[in-house]
């Protein structure tokens, strides 16, 4: 863009806007929240007036073709995503598309391929990339803190919530046909983008995936592994109706470990020749903050994308190579 500055519209001013991303739009040098758009119309009015947004919509076609409108920030459940962003490719527009990319991995082929046909730039909303601890993380990988990394075991587990389920008109996250696949769908991209970016494309990745609980209609227990370049091995575990929390990722060198959560405060603790180091860091006040500034920059012409369309299709396939086997 040659635009000196990006005036954003967010699509689905949600519950993952108020904190997390949304008023980073603000903050971020070069960039400013102009408009935003939710299909309840009370909701949208409501967002603008306590966030001191100008404009407000109930109807994305008309926020994406908003003269006033250059850069669009696609916050929808997974259905809507390849809609909307395809949309705004046309219309001109760069997107900031939230995890996971799309529905599916054929619906986030077609967002890469109007990319690249329009021109207009796409990046996927991989945030953990851009914080402190996982950039760290990835210096020490970089540095060969660890020797040859040999293998990665993550394990998310967490307890089946049900007063979050009898939600059901909001939790379309275990709807699969909303979501794509229950939470595994909502939370392991941001596990397996991290894999990604530290160890690049996997060379083969498969799974197995059951619903095991029979509590709603997506399944709740998923092994995955991979094989990624240099011999790295990965296996992981998920499960999302058990009785106790765990959010656990380490990685195991020839001359050390490491260990750190994605989702849970916890700090990075490195382990190499019987000493034991710790990489604390606060949390973001606005958790996608780092990775929007990057985007801001990408869509400026100042910096790389922080995370391509083609990577958020790479980890589209993992998840569905993961899930793809023959329910039990």
């Amino acid at each position: 863009m040659n635009k000196q500055n990006l005036n954003w519209g967010i699509i689905g001013c949600g519950d993952v806007t108020e904190v997390k991303s949304g008023p980073a739009f603000n903050k971020v040098p070069q960039s400013k929240l102009v408009a935003v758009m939710r299909r309840n119309a009370a909701k949208a009015k409501d967002y603008a007036e306590r966030h001191g947004v100008p404009k407000w919509y109930s109807n994305a076609s008309e926020l994406i073709n908003d003269p006033d409108v250059n850069a669009i920030y696609v916050a929808t459940p997974p259905l809507n995503h390849e809609e909307y962003t395809t949309e705004a490719l046309r219309a001109g527009k760069p997107v900031y598309v939230e995890k996971p990319m799309a529905l599916n991995a054929s619906a986030a082929e077609r967002m890469v391929q109007a990319s690249q046909e329009t021109g207009s730039k796409l990046t996927v909303a991989h945030y953990r990339r851009q914080q402190p601890l996982f950039l760290q993380l990835k210096l020490l990988l970089d540095e060969k803190a660890l020797g040859d990394v040999r293998f990665v075991n993550l394990q998310f587990f967490q307890p089946y919530n049900t007063s979050v389920v009898a939600k059901t008109e909001e939790n379309w996250r275990i709807d699969p046909s909303i979501s794509g696949g229950g939470l595994f769908y909502d939370l392991a991209p941001h596990q397996l983008d991290l894999l990604l970016y530290f160890f690049g494309e996997p060379l083969t990745t498969s799974g197995l995936s059951l619903n095991a609980s029979q509590l709603y209609n997506a399944d709740d227990t998923v092994s995955g592994q991979a094989l990624f370049k240099n011999n790295i091995l990965f296996n992981g575990a998920w499960a999302f109706t058990v009785s106790e929390r765990k959010d656990l990722c380490e990685i195991v060198g020839t001359k050390g470990s490491l260990r750190f959560s994605v989702f849970d405060q916890q700090p990075l603790v490195l382990i190499k020749e019987g000493k034991e180091t710790r990489f604390e860091f606060d949390k973001p006040q606005h958790v996608q903050q780092p990775m929007i500034q990057k985007a801001v920059e990408y869509f400026l012409g100042h910096s790389p994308n922080p995370c391509s369309a083609e990577e958020g299709l790479i980890v589209m396939k993992m998840m569905e190579a993961m899930t793809a086997s023959l329910r039990i």
